[in-house]
């Protein structure tokens, strides 16, 4: 169990009859990154709240760094980092101040102020910048300056909850940047997101769905054992327009936008591929590319939701 930062056991969370995360089980091992995915309202900040030890479950078990998720919900908060997907510092203080506000929360003792001090401003990027009012700053280094104080006082397990959410792909990619030295040195991450391009970097994963786990395992896994069929990429003039049509074609069982293009997942690439063709030249789409492709995080997303849907429509 040494190994283990956060295990659960048939979690469950009810809020009168609706039942936000329904009886889930996984593990996470000291050190690694694990992607929590799943869309809005899929129960993943829910999640976050009752292993941070801010709600408590309907029924289940847990551990996170080894307390008890029930019994053990203070000692929890005092050795994790949390960073929630609203923005939880203080507009009306400078960056400066709220690092001390932190720090005096967080009860850091007066001789190691200073270092923490200087390595929150680092990680946020704002050396220069203390007396900066934090309102002024854009989106992106509010949450930078929001990870730099969840780490002061330097936890072994973080939970970021969404933590790129509405923010540029440049500060996006320095985020990561950030997230993967920290855990080169050795601290857990616990990370929320709905980018499946940012999912690339977990070490492993689990995608939730209606409060359900659904899918779970490292990235190339999520992309070759739990994707069951294929995958053919279209690339044509106006893609947004043959959408519908596409996904109608036989032996197709689902179409997606992906960029430009379209992305439809088929049962047999072999005839599939030939039928598309057919058509869009058949329908005069103009010049056009059909190809198999491997699939991406986002196909076995949208497929791993589609085949739910589809076998268990009752919980929807």
């Amino acid at each position: 169990m040494d190994d283990i930062a956060v295990s659960v056991q048939n979690l469950e969370k009810k809020f009168g009859d609706f039942t936000a995360v329904n009886r889930i089980n996984f593990e996470v091992e000291r050190g690694e990154i694990f992607g929590f995915l799943g869309p809005n309202g899929a129960g993943k900040s829910t999640t976050i709240r009752m292993l941070c030890g801010i709600i408590s479950p309907t029924s289940g078990s847990g551990t996170v760094g080894g307390y008890d998720i029930i019994k053990e919900q203070h000692k929890i908060k005092e050795h994790i980092g949390y960073m929630s997907q609203k923005f939880s510092l203080y507009n009306d203080l400078t960056v400066e101040e709220n690092i001390n506000f932190y720090s005096g929360i967080y009860r850091i003792p007066a001789q190691e102020k200073k270092e923490r001090f200087a390595a929150a401003l680092h990680t946020a990027g704002l050396e220069g910048m203390e007396s900066r009012l934090t309102a002024t700053l854009a989106g992106g280094w509010k949450q930078r300056l929001a990870l730099g104080c969840a780490l002061l006082h330097k936890p072994r397990i973080i939970f970021l909850d969404e933590p790129t959410s509405g923010v540029d792909p440049i500060t996006r990619a320095n985020f990561w940047g950030t997230i993967k030295e920290l855990a080169s040195h050795g601290v857990t991450i616990f990370v929320t997101t709905h980018y499946m391009d940012e999912a690339e970097n977990c070490n492993r994963m689990v995608l939730i769905y209606h409060g359900t786990i659904i899918a779970a395992g490292t990235p190339e896994e999520m992309k070759t054992k739990n994707m069951k069929n294929e995958v053919v990429e279209i690339a044509l003039p106006n893609s947004q327009d043959w959408l519908d049509r596409v996904s109608k074609i036989e032996g197709v069982k689902e179409a997606a936008l992906f960029g430009a293009t379209i992305h439809t997942v088929v049962y047999d690439s072999s005839k599939a591929i030939p039928a598309i063709r057919d058509f869009l030249e058949k329908e005069k789409a103009g010049e056009f590319s059909v190809n198999k492709i491997l699939p991406s995080l986002e196909d076995v997303f949208v497929s791993s939701i589609e085949n739910y849907d589809q076998t268990e429509p009752h919980k929807n």
